[in-house]
């Protein structure tokens, strides 16, 4: 039997009421949630308004307090000026320091002394391990004279010559030696031989003697012909591919790097014309490739050009040191670094 029409079963507000009630209640908490973190962000300008201000929202920066003007000073090494007397080409024997203060020039008292540790000739005169068989020429007391002379107060000053060495150059050709077109070694005007600046073995036996010395105690390597040869039958060698500046530039750049570790001046030799006229094509050297390096450069001038000379150092490197190199008959000048030689034998026993 059918119900009677119109009635139907009592539901209360049903299911759909609750979920509705559900929703509202988590909006409350969200919203409620929502302004208590909101909170974090609400910050005040200097009137004290407040203002929202969202992770990632560009803040007012606060001016950063003036800081004061730095100088920073870089201090490069500058040589004390010196001057010394250079002892006779010889195996040192002795030292007793008497050549700095007596001889002719008392009223010039010298501060330091210049030792040949390696002739043109290619003769090396101490004890280097580095050395090509039959190079090496010293005394019996050698050993001990240089140990002296290094452990004194004295300003040391180790002569190495470089790349005009007939003894080197032959004895190994291929690797060092500078060959003329024809492949044989290179004889220049005066019938000697030279290595090879385009050789990496060449600079690098010249590197590890002067390695050697900085063992040794000397205070200041002076490089000399650190050059190509500029006599005899030019047009005969064989240059090679690198530009002879380039090849030198490159020997000058691995000495100072060699002897970087060592607490020692690196000086170079040049002719005086180089630092005036700034470069000599034949030789391949240049006044700036070498103040590049060098903390000193030395040429042989008379006493009055020194200022001069010193003045074209100047203006290429600053800081860079000039010594005039002098003969015996030269009165050294009152100002400036030089190089003196002494009488024959002197501070020799």
């Amino acid at each position: 039997m059918a119900g009677a029409r119109g009635y139907r079963s009592y539901r209360g507000r049903g299911s759909k009421g609750k979920i509705v009630l559900a929703v509202i209640l988590v909006l409350v908490i969200v919203a409620s949630l929502a302004f208590i973190r909101m909170q974090e962000y609400v910050v005040y300008d200097e009137s004290g308004r407040p203002r929202l201000s969202l992770p990632g929202d560009d803040e007012p920066q606060t001016p950063p307090e003036e800081e004061e003007d730095v100088n920073l000073v870089i201090q490069e090494k500058t040589p004390e000026t010196v001057r010394a007397m250079q002892l006779s080409t010889a195996p040192l024997t002795g030292w007793d320091g008497t050549v700095l203060t007596g001889g002719t020039y008392t009223d010039r008292s010298c501060d330091a002394v210049a030792v040949t540790m390696k002739d043109a000739a290619g003769l090396v005169y101490f004890d280097a391990a580095g050395a090509v068989s039959g190079a090496v020429r010293t005394e019996a007391g050698t050993a001990a004279a240089l140990e002296a002379l290094n452990g004194s107060d004295t300003h040391t000053i180790a002569i190495l010559s470089c790349f005009h060495d007939p003894l080197a150059a032959n004895a190994d050709v291929e690797g060092m030696g500078l060959k003329n077109t024809g492949g044989y070694i290179f004889y220049d005007g005066n019938n000697s031989q030279w290595l090879d600046p385009a050789k990496s073995a060449a600079r690098q036996y010249l590197c590890t003697l002067a390695q050697e010395l900085a063992k040794l105690g000397f205070d200041e390597i002076l490089l000399t012909d650190v050059s190509y040869p500029t006599e005899g039958k030019l047009d005969k060698i064989a240059y090679g591919d690198t530009p002879k500046a380039e090849n030198l530039t490159a020997f000058l750049e691995e000495m100072a790097a060699a002897l970087e570790p060592y607490d020692v001046t690196l000086s170079v030799e040049l002719p005086a014309q180089v630092i005036t006229q700034g470069s000599d094509d034949a030789a391949g050297i240049s006044l700036t490739a070498a103040a590049r390096y060098a903390d000193r450069i030395y040429a042989a001038a008379e006493p009055a050009q020194a200022a001069t000379l010193a003045g074209e150092v100047e203006a290429v490197a600053e800081g860079t040191d000039f010594a005039v190199m002098l003969t015996a008959a030269d009165t050294p000048p009152q100002e400036g670094s030089w190089l003196l030689p002494a009488q024959s034998g002197a501070g020799m026993s």
